[in-house]
């Protein structure tokens, strides 16, 4: 990993770890979907305001290790106002990333996201990173009430 990308992983995850951003529930949600990391007990539920395909608002509830809530922190900022086909391909973007799969990541492109490229250095903490994502993929495409890591 680069100075670059070590130095915002660290920057985001403390700043987002210790203030989320929207950590609330949005007026106007019209789906939730619980997420559960049994291996860490995280505890993620994410409330999402959709219309016309598109996510008006977007936040979320619940308590976790720093990279589970900053990386719920960081989603709720970089999906507001996306459709749900760019949600999907962030989603995979994202995971791509936090998996070792993404190659370097374009810090331009992915902004604070590109700070979770660090997390593919510690594999029990891909489902930490990946939690708040599982949670959103499932409401925006209309499914469950709950996902699991396991």
């Amino acid at each position: 990993m680069s100075d670059d990308l070590r130095d915002l992983y660290q920057d985001v995850i403390l700043d987002h770890g210790r203030r989320p951003r929207n950590r609330r529930v949005p007026e106007g949600a019209n789906r939730r979907v619980e997420g559960f990391n049994p291996l860490c007990g995280d505890r993620i539920t994410v409330h999402v305001a959709l219309a016309g395909g598109r996510v008006v608002d977007v936040g979320f509830e619940g308590s976790g290790c720093a990279i589970s809530v900053a990386s719920a922190s960081t989603m709720t900022e970089a999906v507001k106002g996306k459709t749900v086909a760019e949600v999907e391909e962030l989603f995979v973007r994202l995971h791509d990333l936090v998996t070792g799969q993404g190659g370097t990541p374009d810090l331009d492109e992915l902004g604070k996201l590109a700070a979770f490229s660090g997390v593919s250095q510690f594999p029990l903490r891909v489902k930490c990173a990946t939690l708040a994502w599982h949670a959103l993929r499932e409401a925006v495409a209309g499914g469950g009430e709950s996902i699991t890591t396991e």
